[in-house]
C-alpha cells in the first residue's frame, strides 16, 4: 500500500478522483481490483494535500453506484453461467465457494445483501452481477445499491480523514511539547551541573586552604 500511496501522491487531484471512481467502478462490476485500497489511500492523501475528501467520497460513490449497476446488467444478461465462467477465470476471488457464500448472503438478507455487500470484500465484487443473475428487481436493487455506496464511500473517507487530522494535530502538538520538555530538561540539567561543579570547586578550595595549616 505504501508504494501505491507514493505513486498516487504524484498525480494531480483530478486524476485522483478519476482513479478512485474508475477503480471502484471496475471492482463493482465484478472484476477483482483494489478498490478499497485506492479509496483508503486517496482518503489519507486528502489529510495532507489539496485533495478534497468531499470529491474523493463523491467519486467513490459514483463509481460504486454506476459499477454495481453495470455489474447488475451483465449478470442479468449472462446469468449464473457467466458468473461461473468468471469463477474459472478468477478462482481466488470469484470461485464456486465465493459464489456459494454470496448466494447464501442473498438468501439471508435479500436485497439488503447489496447494501451490506458494500462493506464486505467478497460481496462488493459479486453483489451487482449476482443480483442481476438472480433477477432482483432493479428498482429495489438501485435503492440498496445507492444507499450502500453513499454510506460506504462517505463513511470510509471521512472516518479516515477525521482520524488523520486528529493524528496530524496530535503529532504536531506532541513535537512542540517534546521540544519544550527537552529545552526545560536541558536547562535544569545545566543548572544542576553548574551548581554541583561550583560546590565541588568550593570543597577543593576549602581543602587546599586547610592543607598548609596541617603540614608539620
Amino acid at each position: 500500500m505504501h508504494h501505491i500511496e507514493e505513486w498516487m501522491s504524484t498525480l494531480s487531484p483530478i486524476w485522483i478522483y478519476l482513479l478512485v471512481g474508475g477503480v471502484i467502478g471496475i471492482e463493482s462490476m465484478g472484476i477483482p481490483v483494489p478498490g478499497e485500497i485506492t479509496l483508503v489511500t486517496a482518503s489519507l492523501l486528502s489529510v495532507t494535500t489539496s485533495i478534497s475528501p468531499w470529491l474523493v467520497a463523491s467519486a467513490a460513490s459514483a463509481g460504486a453506484i454506476i459499477g454495481d449497476s453495470l455489474g447488475y446488467y451483465i449478470g442479468r444478461r449472462g446469468g449464473r453461467r457467466l458468473l461461473e465462467r468468471f469463477g474459472r477465470r478468477f478462482p481466488k476471488h470469484f470461485g464456486p465457494e465465493h459464489l456459494a457464500k454470496a448466494e447464501r448472503a442473498f438468501q439471508r438478507w435479500g436485497v439488503w445483501a447489496v447494501f451490506f455487500g458494500r462493506f464486505i470484500a467478497l460481496l462488493r465484487i459479486l453483489a451487482g452481477p449476482l443480483a442481476g443473475a438472480l433477477h432482483v428487481p432493479y428498482g429495489r436493487f438501485l435503492a440498496a445499491n445507492a444507499l450502500g455506496g453513499l454510506t460506504w464511500a462517505f463513511g470510509t473517507v471521512f472516518a479516515i480523514y477525521s482520524i488523520g487530522r486528529v493524528a496530524e494535530k496530535w503529532l504536531k502538538d506532541f513535537s512542540w511539547i517534546a521540544l519544550a520538555v527537552a529545552v526545560v530538561a536541558g536547562l535544569v540539567t545545566t543548572v544542576y551541573l553548574r551548581r554541583k561543579a561550583a560546590a565541588e570547586a568550593r570543597a577543593l578550595r576549602a581543602e587546599a586552604q586547610k592543607e598548609p595549616a596541617g603540614t608539620p
